[in-house]
């Protein structure tokens, strides 16, 4: 694994956030902020920083309410408003005044959201597995699960809840694979298996379909000036091929990739993916 240090900041409502900061790369590298899924964590980019922090430093967040950032005691700011503002916060408190995003799923709109709202801050963009258009299949089975079930009470059980929520999107996983997986978004407490987001993150995204499925076509339109990789499981029901299709007719200056049998999301360790995000990289290393 590639080192990195463990660092938080203080956002705009007194909470203390989280993020990973791989600051290995030569000075004046390129800073990629990378913004994980709805109930995920900085562990997800695991493979990608691997990859890409002998050429980038990154930093990979973890909104309120995940990993070992603090949870909201007022639930209903769990929103994708409100994370924009967070990541703006972050921002400020590096000293940083744009990046290269990598956001996977709610990642990738509160990129979206971002350039939008502040146009520049956003230099170049990895799109993972989402678009202006959600998938009202996949919104349903993410809120099949999300804040559910009961707590594993070992690592076996906690493997086998996440390869039966999963076993529609990684189909060719094995058993190291499961326990992968499992490891990403859990962590070890004496021994117990802890899963690492709060339970609340899915009141609004139950009950919001402006946060659950929004419409983010017209705000789309100002990503066409920043260069942008697309990233599509074959198998996603989030980001159909229509929608992917449409953003790589509309978008001048986009690369659009499918990985094949994987679903929502790919996990960036694949070598279409990485060949994609090198070469989107290379646009920026001096």
């Amino acid at each position: 694994m590639a080192p990195y240090s463990d660092a938080f900041f203080i956002n705009d409502d007194g909470l203390r956030q989280h993020y990973r900061d791989y600051n290995t790369a030569p000075v004046g590298a390129p800073v990629v902020l990378c913004m994980p899924g709805l109930s995920r964590n900085a562990k997800d980019f695991g493979f990608i920083a691997d990859h890409l922090s002998d050429r980038c430093r990154l930093i990979c967040v973890e909104q309120r309410g995940r990993g070992l950032s603090d949870w909201d005691p007022q639930p209903e700011r769990y929103a994708p408003a409100t994370y924009v503002n967070d990541m703006f916060a972050l921002l400020r408190h590096l000293g940083l005044d744009s990046v290269i995003a990598i956001g996977t799923s709610l990642g990738g709109l509160i990129t979206i959201m971002m350039n939008a709202v502040r146009p520049g801050v956003i230099k170049a963009a990895v799109i993972n597995d989402i678009g202006p258009e959600i998938d009202p299949a996949g919104i349903e089975r993410i809120k099949s699960y999300i804040g559910k079930g009961k707590p594993p009470q070992n690592w076996a059980e906690a493997i086998e809840n996440v390869k039966f929520s999963n076993r529609g999107v990684y189909p060719h996983f094995n058993d190291d694979d499961w326990a992968m997986l499992t490891h990403l978004t859990h962590e070890d407490r004496n021994g117990l298996p802890i899963s690492q987001y709060d339970p609340a993150i899915s009141q609004n995204f139950e009950t919001n379909d402006d946060q659950a499925a929004p419409d983010l076509w017209p705000i789309f339109e100002a990503m066409h000036t920043v260069p942008l990789v697309v990233l599509r499981g074959e198998l996603s029901d989030i980001l159909s091929g229509e929608t992917l299709a449409r953003m790589d007719r509309e978008h001048p200056d986009i690369k659009a990739v499918t990985v094949g049998g994987v679903g929502h999301v790919p996990l960036m360790r694949e070598p279409e993916t990485q060949a994609a995000i090198d070469a989107l990289i290379s646009r920026f290393l001096r």
